[in-house]
């Protein structure tokens, strides 16, 4: 286990070293005002959706507001630092997502990271991803376009919507995996990374699910395989790309953390009750519209995963050779 694998799994449980009569008090009198969750992307694109859908019925269970507070910018370390430099209270909490892990490699030299600044309290979900082409490319399955982009070395442009979050670094996990030359093409967000690759100006793309579903559905992109480790339910007939490039898996998530030093008992109120809101019929039925699948645990639990998911695209970062500018 490394260095930052072992701070962030520390945060997950250090906070129990506080006193006992303080903890106590702590998480007697807590929620008594509003609570903040802070989301790293612009109010309508799928974390903020979840957010809101998370924070309502966490809100009927706290019995204070969850006020979501949107901080788009720098690949999510806006966000992190507003939470990293909040007071450790449980009143402000981050929404967590796959590229903060990122973040760690991608901006190496940031004074604030998520394995170090921000206590792990609950997962919320897992979201897969596809590889989509325009209907005209001439690959119609996965093995045809790898073979398609061998014989034609660094003639397919692959879209993304931006450089270092997952719809990137996807494709180059791929490219390590396979051995395959593409360009990539940075779009400055989603639709217009769809709306280059219905025009045929680009080739492809890997995308999340929920975003590219409709698109799927009504015949203008054409998904040639998911990222998951079992077939989805939204798209059953869509093979896994790990059946063909044995190991791979992308797998975005989303969870919640506060700021390092916040009592335990308080990191631990939320997780239950995260947990709880989770299980809202009404949240898994949403959940499952936006091709999101609900997964639960423990702040450790979290704080594992985030930290292993921080090694793997450590390797993905440094292998497409990416430095923050």
């Amino acid at each position: 286990m490394n260095l930052a694998r072992r701070q962030f799994v520390h945060l997950a449980v250090g906070a129990a070293a506080l006193p006992a009569v303080s903890r106590m008090s702590w998480a007697q009198a807590y929620p008594s005002r509003p609570v903040i969750l802070i989301v790293f992307v612009p109010a309508g694109g799928t974390p903020d959706i979840i957010a809101r859908l998370v924070g309502q019925s966490l809100s009927q269970r706290l019995g204070q507001s969850v006020i979501i507070d949107n901080r788009p910018g720098a690949g999510g370390n806006l966000a992190l630092q507003a939470v990293a430099r909040a007071p450790a209270d449980g009143y402000t909490l981050l929404m967590i997502a796959t590229p903060h892990a990122i973040n760690v490699t991608l901006y190496e030299k940031s004074t604030i990271a998520i394995t170090r600044d921000i206590v792990p309290v609950a997962s919320i979900n897992n979201d897969s991803f596809v590889l989509l082409v325009n209907p005209s490319f001439p690959a119609k399955t996965v093995p045809e376009f790898i073979a398609y982009a061998k014989t034609n070395p660094g003639k397919i442009n692959l879209a993304s919507n931006g450089t270092g979050n997952l719809t990137h670094l996807s494709g180059e996990l791929f490219r390590m995996m396979t051995g395959i030359e593409v360009v990539h093409v940075p779009y400055r967000g989603t639709p217009a990374a769809h709306s280059a690759l219905m025009a045929r100006d680009m080739d492809a793309m890997f995308d999340a699910v929920g975003s590219s579903l409709p698109h799927i559905q009504s015949g203008t992109l054409r998904a040639l395989g998911v990222t998951a480790t079992a077939r989805l339910r939204v798209l059953p007939d869509v093979p896994l790309i790990g059946d063909v490039v044995s190991g791979y898996a992308v797998t975005g998530w989303l969870g919640i953390g506060v700021p390092k030093d916040t009592p335990a008992e308080i990191v631990d109120k939320l997780n239950k009750e995260i947990n709880a809101a989770l299980g809202d019929p009404a949240v898994k039925v949403r959940m499952g519209d936006l091709g999101s699948e609900i997964f639960t645990g423990s702040p450790a639990d979290f704080g594992k995963l985030v930290a292993e998911e921080t090694e793997k695209w450590a390797k993905v970062v440094k292998f497409a050779g990416l430095k923050a500018e």
